[in-house]
């Protein structure tokens, strides 16, 4: 093959993406995080991001950042096992393990990397995982990496889920873990995590929920969704992230001590990664604060997604299975969600088309993110843009 045809597959690719209508559009935001963005140079409502509390630009918590970096720098220029541990980063872990009600936690440097660091720690080749079938791409990504086999069961089946497990009876494997995403970003849907923890306790295999999407949203004043369950002292790992709810960006492990203690010597990207910064560790405490003071974000926030969701439904909008504030569209193929979002772009919305392999085929949509954030103003003025582009494209009738 000539040199200058060693990356033409790329471009072959790349233009076959176009063509299906899955080539992913990035837009650029320039302004905070908020309500209403300024987005490619336009302002529009928000309906994208997962500032699911409106705290990614709350003025205490930039305030929290603003005074952590006059007191202390930015980066700590070290990996946390050297030089890296400062003494907000242990303030961070001790609140995040009282506010979750678990005996101890760890952080990282995003929700990814706390996948990447747990799975693999606790399980390697000679044992098995057994993960929901749409569970996210960081645990896809956490468990191909613990070399351990993978047996995935029907969405949140807790049948399928038993199983799949006495199918492996014979199988000889060391130890076993179980994963399931807590609420499922695409869907909107929540683990059955309460009959997961039954089968799990049955056969006593370790059990880890992603609660990323449920972090500040589900359970009382947003403590997740082992709070949600009642299933304190039950689930073995709770990972979650700081990037949604929380407003800022990165990962927690929450749960025994003894997993924390056993993650501070073998989680890689705890090992191997420099340290959370010090504004965002700041800014995480802060959150902490706000949520520890009132449930009324989190009140807000349910509020206006029951809002949001009863008209459009009323409109004729397919929502799905949602029984949280994320909210999909359902559009069916790519190219007509890629058309909804570029009209309602036009209209001043800002709402992102999902398409394969994000979702399955045939089931692209919208998803839209409601926030503590939004008024009912901002609410009723995206449905009415819904509605016009809706009947437009012939979504629904009028």
């Amino acid at each position: 093959m000539p040199k200058n045809n060693k990356t033409q597959w790329i471009s072959d690719e790349l233009e076959s993406l176009k063509e299906a209508g899955l080539y992913t559009f990035i837009r650029t935001l320039g302004s905070p995080q908020g309500a209403w963005l300024v987005v490619d140079g336009k302002e529009v409502l928000n309906f994208c991001s997962n500032n699911y509390l409106g705290l990614a630009n709350h003025p205490l918590i930039v305030e929290a950042a603003k005074s952590a970096i006059d007191s202390r720098g930015v980066g700590p220029a070290a990996v946390r096992t050297i030089a890296g541990t400062m003494d907000i980063h242990l303030e961070l872990e001790r609140r995040l393990a009282s506010f979750k009600g678990v005996e101890a936690a760890i952080t990282f440097q995003s929700g990814f990397n706390a996948n990447l660091a747990v799975i693999p720690a606790l399980v390697s080749k000679e044992d098995v995982i057994y993960s929901d079938e749409l569970n996210h791409a960081s645990i896809i990504d956490g468990s191909r990496l613990s070399r351990a086999t993978i047996i995935r069961y029907a969405h949140a089946d807790p049948e399928d889920l038993h199983k799949q497990i006495e199918s492996q009876s014979d199988a000889g494997f060391r130890r076993a873990l179980i994963v399931t995403d807590g609420v499922f970003s695409m869907d909107g849907d929540v683990a059955p995590l309460d009959r997961i923890y039954e089968v799990a306790s049955s056969y006593g295999h370790l059990l880890m929920v992603d609660d990323a999407h449920g972090e500040g949203v589900l359970g009382e004043g947003g403590r997740g969704i082992v709070d949600h369950f009642n299933l304190h002292g039950k689930v073995d790992v709770e990972m979650g992230t700081l990037s949604k709810a929380f407003g800022v960006v990165g990962g927690l492990v929450a749960g025994r001590q003894l997993i924390v203690d056993w993650l501070r010597q073998r989680g890689r990207p705890f090992l191997f990664s420099s340290a959370m910064t010090v504004p965002d560790v700041a800014a995480c405490i802060a959150a902490i604060d706000i949520l520890e003071e009132s449930t009324e974000l989190v009140d807000r926030l349910w509020e206006n997604a029951r809002y949001f969701k009863q008209e459009m439904g009323a409109l004729g909008f397919d929502t799905g299975e949602s029984t949280t504030p994320i909210t999909p569209v359902m559009l069916g193929e790519a190219p007509l969600a890629q058309e909804f979002s570029r009209r309602l772009f036009e209209e001043g919305v800002f709402a992102m088309a999902l398409g394969f392999p994000t979702v399955p085929k045939g089931k692209a949509r919208l998803r839209v993110m409601i926030s503590a954030a939004h008024e009912r103003d901002d609410l009723d003025s995206g449905l009415g843009a819904f509605k016009r582009v809706g009947t437009e494209l012939g979504v629904i009738s009028t």
